[in-house]
C-alpha cells in the first residue's frame, strides 16, 4: 500500500493471553513491557501509542473475550514500524509469543493510514481489524504482506508460508 501524502501509519495488534495478566507465567512479558515500550518511544519514526491506566494498554479489553489484549500505535511509515518490530529487542519477545499468547484464527495485525496528527481510538482500531478480517486487505486496512514490508519477509519469526 502506497503511503498517501500527509499521512502516517497506524497499527493495531491483538493477542489472546494464555493466562491472566498478573499470573506469574506472564511475568517475562509484563515485566518487560516498559522496556519494549520505551524502545518503541525512542525509535526513529515513532509518533504515538495508546496508553491506559495500567501505564501500557493491558487494562483495555475491547473484545467480549477478556483475554484479548491490544496495542495501538502510530508511526511515520511502514519502514519505521518494521525497524522497531524486527530490528530491536522486540523481535526476541515476538519470538517467544507462544509462551504468553494462544494462536487464534484471523488477523492479529491491522495497518492503515491516518492523517498526520490523528490518534486512533481503540474502537477505530478494532473496527479496522474487523474490516480486514471480513473483507481482506484494502486501502481501509491491510497487513504486513500488502504493506510491501521488506523486513517482515526475512526477519519475522513465523514458519515459511505463514502470516506472522
Amino acid at each position: 500500500m502506497q503511503q498517501p501524502p500527509n499521512h502516517h501509519l497506524a497499527e493495531l495488534n491483538i493477542g489472546r493471553i494464555r493466562y491472566e495478566i498478573d499470573d506469574p507465567r506472564m511475568a517475562d512479558f509484563t515485566n518487560n513491557l516498559a522496556l519494549v515500550n520505551g524502545i518503541a518511544e525512542r525509535s526513529a519514526g515513532f509518533i504515538w501509542r495508546y496508553i491506559d491506566e495500567s501505564g501500557n494498554a493491558t487494562d483495555t479489553r475491547p473484545y467480549a473475550d477478556p483475554r484479548i489484549i491490544v496495542n495501538v500505535s502510530v508511526w511515520e511509515s511502514v519502514d519505521a514500524l518494521e525497524r522497531f518490530v524486527w530490528q530491536t529487542v522486540h523481535k526476541r519477545f515476538y519470538g517467544r509469543r507462544t509462551d504468553w499468547f494462544e494462536h487464534f484464527e484471523g488477523p492479529a495485525v491491522a495497518l492503515w493510514w491516518v492523517p498526520v496528527g490523528h490518534r486512533p481510538s481503540v474502537a477505530e482500531a478494532v473496527a479496522r481489524i474487523e474490516h480486514l478480517k471480513q473483507h481482506g486487505p484494502s486501502d481501509h486496512a491491510f497487513d504486513w504482506r500488502t504493506a510491501s514490508a521488506q523486513l517482515w519477509k526475512t526477519a519475522r519469526c513465523a514458519p515459511a508460508g505463514q502470516v506472522a
